[in-house]
């Protein structure tokens, strides 16, 4: 169920993990609860090109979208007291696994492939996951990004089969013991 890697003070919390493994949805609580701003990676993507994600990878291609990302991560990793949903593939480049692991405590909310495929069943919004084979594809992610995410997580949260609310009380429980929040600059 948990596992924690190390105390990080900081300021940020930041959610790292796969598609569909509730980082928008358990960000935002989490966000409110903690009175922080909740930012998403990938909204702040379109927010800034005008573009969908997946217009972005029919136009760009997937290194296309990840240079964008990179830029945004940088952007928004810089920033105070806010908690970050980041994109699936986030932890792929060394550069954005670093700025992680400095900026902010990272949470790696981790899904099974099972819970995977159940929650993206009607999804058709994710690039990805245009594919014949959704369970290959989600396997072939899992193995290649898990030990990413494991690389840069200062607490590792999932399992629960349960709903938002109570997912989020959960979580919020394990961060309050492993976060040491770095108090607002203007406290310091």
């Amino acid at each position: 169920m948990l596992a924690s890697a190390r105390m990080n003070p900081s300021p940020n919390l930041f959610l790292v993990g796969p598609m569909a493994a509730g980082k928008s949805s358990l960000g935002r609580r989490i966000a409110r609860r903690f009175g922080m701003a909740f930012v998403d990676l990938d909204a702040e993507i379109v927010a800034r090109t005008g573009a969908s994600v997946n217009l972005i990878f029919a136009h760009e291609g997937e290194p296309g979208f990840r240079r964008r990302e990179s830029e945004a991560l940088a952007d928004l990793t810089a920033r105070r007291g806010v908690v970050l949903a980041t994109g699936g593939g986030s932890v792929l480049a060394e550069a954005n696994r670093r700025l992680l692991r400095e900026r902010g405590f990272v949470v790696w909310l981790r899904a099974s492939v099972d819970q995977q495929l159940a929650r993206t069943a009607n999804d058709r919004s994710r690039p990805l996951l245009v594919t014949p084979d959704r369970r290959g594809r989600l396997e072939a992610l899992a193995h290649e990004r898990d030990p990413l995410y494991a690389e840069v997580a200062d607490l590792a949260f999932g399992g629960g089969r349960e709903g938002a609310a109570p997912a989020s009380q959960r979580l919020a429980a394990a961060i309050e013991q492993q976060w040491q929040r770095e108090p607002p600059a203007s406290a310091a």
